[in-house]
């Protein structure tokens, strides 16, 4: 499987959340403590917006993070508002460019941890249920960019969390034709630069891990020590597979079969489940 993390909020250098916290997620790449996988060395990458464009920058790459020096380089020097950023651990198919997470469409951005059980079966099934206009767009032969392209599809413009349940149900009614018993495993992310959307879900009801960071105002006061605290906004939101510190009271645990809805001014936890296309 992945490790991916998503930040928005105060922009800061990319290096502050990729490489300085104790478990960061270039540590992560070598030594993850909750995926299936310790190691996640089959490509990476990272997306992120500014202030000059509507649409995200992507840099993606089929090596490791952790001896990646354009990675390091970046991060030295790249501020950001809202980034994901992305460690792959290839569920079979192959480690190429195209097949590294983010995926981006126009100004959205999306990236997966999990698999399409019985891909294999399924492919041309799911691939036929894009949208014609969509079609040449696709450009890797994974499993997560098909679930992101049947989003599209299904109206994430205009509903995202709609698109997810409608992509998810389409997943499972294929899988079950196939006889799949588990066909979905997911904890993905999606924004558009504005809003970001964090979903856990699996058929099997045994999601993997997802995290997200708790409330800026509350960790000032657990811990008034921590200089990166003082710097940012009460806006400020991080969403990740795995813990990226051990600070007591910073992480809590997104619930199995629901979503978290990140935006200006509040956040929303709301059940998720598929739903017929």
């Amino acid at each position: 499987m992945c490790r991916w993390l998503a930040y928005s909020g105060t922009p800061v250098l990319l290096d502050t959340i990729l490489y300085r916290p104790t478990h960061s997620l270039i540590d992560q790449s070598r030594f993850a403590r909750l995926g299936l996988e310790t190691t996640n060395g089959d490509g990476f990458g990272v997306g992120w917006y500014t202030n000059e464009s509507s649409t995200p920058a992507l840099l993606r790459d089929v090596g490791p993070a952790w001896n990646n020096r354009n990675l390091r380089e970046l991060a030295d020097h790249v501020r950001s508002p809202l980034f994901f950023a992305h460690i792959r651990a290839s569920t079979g198919t192959a480690v190429q460019q195209s097949n590294c997470h983010p995926f981006r469409y126009g100004r959205w951005m999306f990236m997966h941890n999990g698999a399409i059980t019985g891909f294999h079966l399924m492919r041309r099934d799911l691939i036929l249920l894009i949208d014609p206009s969509l079609f040449a767009h696709l450009e890797g032969t994974t499993d997560s960019e098909v679930m992101f392209y049947l989003a599209l599809t299904y109206g994430l413009d205009r509903d995202p969390p709609s698109a997810v349940a409608r992509m998810a149900g389409e997943v499972e009614r294929v899988g079950r034709e196939h006889g799949v018993e588990f066909p979905l495993q997911m904890t993905l992310a999606i924004t558009e630069g504005e809003h970001l959307w964090a979903f856990r879900y699996s058929t099997e009801r045994a999601s993997r891990s997802l995290f997200y960071g708790s409330r800026v105002e509350d960790l000032r006061g657990l811990h008034p020590d921590v200089s990166f605290l003082r710097d940012i906004s009460p806006e400020t939101r991080l969403i990740v597979s795995e813990p990226l510190d051990n600070l007591p009271g910073a992480w809590n645990e997104v619930p199995e079969s629901s979503y978290r809805f990140v935006r200006p001014g509040s956040d929303e936890l709301h059940p998720f489940a598929p739903a017929p296309a």
